[in-house]
């Protein structure tokens, strides 16, 4: 048996020899491999947006800079709860605060990774529908 068709199972296994498409199917593009790291820190950013409240709050911040009671008030969520997903959001890069006087405002870091939260939400919310 080729070695190919032993490893066909194995979604880790790499052939670099070609397979033969349907005639009607299009072979699929050729994309350029992602560093590992880069895979590795996409990773960590979608994990750091996969809590509803975190979702919840990129989308509140999209409409505006808000502080963290602010946040409670549009969310009713408890404080030390929206504080908490703040602070992982801001390790990822997500968020960023800056303090006006007593109070921290927080605002995204750029429009992609609002993105990619609505466009999850708009795909939940079309598959509803369906």
């Amino acid at each position: 048996m080729p070695a190919a068709a032993e490893r066909h199972g194995d979604p880790t296994a790499h052939d670099s020899t070609t397979h033969d498409h349907s005639p009607d199917r299009p072979a699929p593009r050729q994309l350029p491999r992602r560093p590992v790291d880069t895979l590795n820190a996409a990773g960590d950013l979608l994990r750091a947006l996969a809590a509803p409240v975190r979702i919840a709050i990129v989308l509140e911040l999209r409409a505006a800079d808000l502080c963290v009671h602010e946040l409670v008030d549009a969310l009713g969520v408890a404080q030390p709860l929206i504080s908490q997903h703040l602070r992982v959001l801001k390790a990822a890069g997500v968020v960023r605060g800056e303090r006006h006087g007593r109070e921290v405002v927080y605002r995204l870091v750029d429009e992609h990774l609002s993105h990619i939260v609505v466009d999850a939400v708009a795909h939940v919310e079309e598959g509803e529908r369906r």
